[in-house]
């Protein structure tokens, strides 16, 4: 399994031995670019290249970490409480998996693409990563794609930095 660029992406050398050492080594790849200079991109055309499965989340800076694993629908809960809905006894049915959850429990290794949507900045995707930025500074813009093997899964990063003082 190795990723040499496809006919949409053609992949430098440089990357392309990033690209494959995260593969082999199973760990994460930083991609630090401009918006508009194809990091969403890459992790798409990885995904078709290698045969998997690309399992796209759009993140906005209001977007918790928590959302990425599962949301709990307490409004249909109490609505078939007040209905006497038998269902209610059973918490589960009203959990609704997100995105990393979907990507956890699939039985093929998958691609999760993490995209912020807004480009104002903010915390969405900077819930994972933390860092601090000097003034006069460019923002850092950044994606991370993880490939793994052995059944575990790939992760993508995309967001916009914000200054932190």
């Amino acid at each position: 399994m190795k990723f040499t660029g496809t006919d949409k992406y053609v992949a430098t050398e440089d990357l392309q031995m990033a690209v494959n050492a995260a593969i082999t080594l199973q760990r994460p790849l930083l991609i630090k670019g401009e918006p508009g200079t194809g990091k969403t991109l890459l992790a798409e055309e990885i995904a078709a290249a290698l045969g998997k499965r690309l399992i796209p989340w759009h993140i906005k800076s209001t977007t918790k970490a928590q959302q990425g694993l599962y949301e709990y629908d307490a409004v249909s809960r109490l609505r078939d409480s007040q209905l006497g809905d038998e269902k209610v006894k059973d918490i589960s049915n009203y959990i609704i998996p997100g995105k990393l959850w979907e990507a956890f429990e699939s039985e093929e290794q998958v691609v999760l693409l993490i995209d912020e949507i807004d480009k104002e900045g903010g915390t969405g995707a900077n819930f994972i990563f933390e860092w601090t930025i000097k003034r006069k500074s460019n923002e850092p813009i950044f994606e991370s794609v993880m490939i793994s093997t052995s059944g575990q899964q790939g992760l993508s990063f995309t967001t916009q930095g914000i200054r932190i003082n």
